[in-house]
């Protein structure tokens, strides 16, 4: 990454990691490893996008990515994916709660909240490229091997451009039903004055909860249907006076998304479901390490431009 270094993304990494772990995950560990380290290891394996192979050679190679992680050892790559396997959801929502306050929280430009946006993408499973399948199985005019991939669904503050929750799910799936409960893990980060999101999330449920429960505005097409249905409350207030201006400040997020497949990675590989979902979620955290550095580093240079 041209706009932070390994070394600096390493040390933040670190402190985020000290913040929300334990040192040891029991009394019994072999106190060789913190549980901070080595998840300061991983989301530097997602940073650069390497294998757990990879990683163990390029620690080996850098001294001082070392010295600044305060590992005496290199771990092993098996190391690395236990450590990964044992390694919850809490956990990865923690830190990325802890990321959100050290950037300040989003209290948005409206003054009643932060913007935050509801969209999902897809990530791919392994390193071979989509575009080479789709294009082989187009000349060969035989079906995609592929019937599933990595859904990755995230809630995004659109002003400070950061992740807030996420969710990973084997696709296609529709997460109209799921809105509530990754906006629920969201308004626990900071406060939320409004809630974009497209037409897959339209229900009268989903702007009733973001409405009532949190006390924000919804603002989410009404999907179209038949000439014959009777569309009532806050879904029929979208189609008779729907806010197009606010509602183009949604295409932001993927914004987000197009910076973490250009900046980060655009897979989430693993043998598993669990392992794929585990790897989509430490991706969403390693864009916030990456989001919460570079903000630190611009500031430096906007106070002390002598330095640099």
């Amino acid at each position: 990454m041209a706009e932070v270094g390994l070394l600096a993304f390493a040390r933040t990494a670190l402190e985020v990691g000290r913040a929300v772990l334990p040192p040891y995950r029991t009394r019994f560990s072999k106190h060789q490893f913190t549980q901070p380290q080595l998840l300061a290891v991983l989301c530097l394996m997602r940073y650069e996008d390497w294998t757990f192979r990879e990683a163990e050679v390029r620690l080996k190679e850098h001294r001082e990515l070392c010295q600044t992680l305060g590992l005496k050892s290199v771990p092993d790559y098996t190391t690395l994916y236990r450590f990964l396997k044992r390694l919850d959801g809490q956990a990865i929502d923690r830190a990325v709660g802890e990321t959100v306050r050290r950037m300040g929280g989003g209290r948005g430009r409206t003054g009643r909240g932060a913007c935050v946006a509801v969209d999902a993408t897809g990530l791919a499973q392994g390193a071979v490229s989509t575009y080479f399948v789709r294009r082989l199985h187009h000349h060969g005019q035989r079906a995609l091997p592929w019937r599933h991939w990595l859904k990755w669904l995230v809630v995004a503050d659109l002003d400070q451009q950061l992740l807030l929750s996420q969710r990973a799910r084997r696709g296609p799936w529709n997460d109209c039903g799921n809105l509530p409960a990754v906006v629920e893990t969201a308004s626990r980060q900071t406060r939320i004055g409004w809630v974009l999101a497209d037409a897959e999330f339209d229900s009268e449920r989903n702007h009733t909860y973001i409405r009532q429960r949190l006390g924000a505005q919804s603002v989410i097409p009404a999907k179209r249907g038949k000439k014959g249905w009777r569309v009532r409350g806050v879904r029929a207030e979208m189609r008779r006076a729907f806010p197009r201006k606010l509602y183009r400040r949604r295409a932001l997020i993927e914004t987000v998304f197009s910076s973490v497949k250009r900046k980060l990675s655009a897979r989430a590989p693993g043998r598993s479901l669990r392992m794929q979902m585990r790897q989509a979620l430490l991706l969403g955290l390693s864009f916030n390490l990456y989001r919460l550095r570079h903000r630190y580093f611009s500031l430096r240079m906007s106070t002390e431009p002598d330095r640099f």
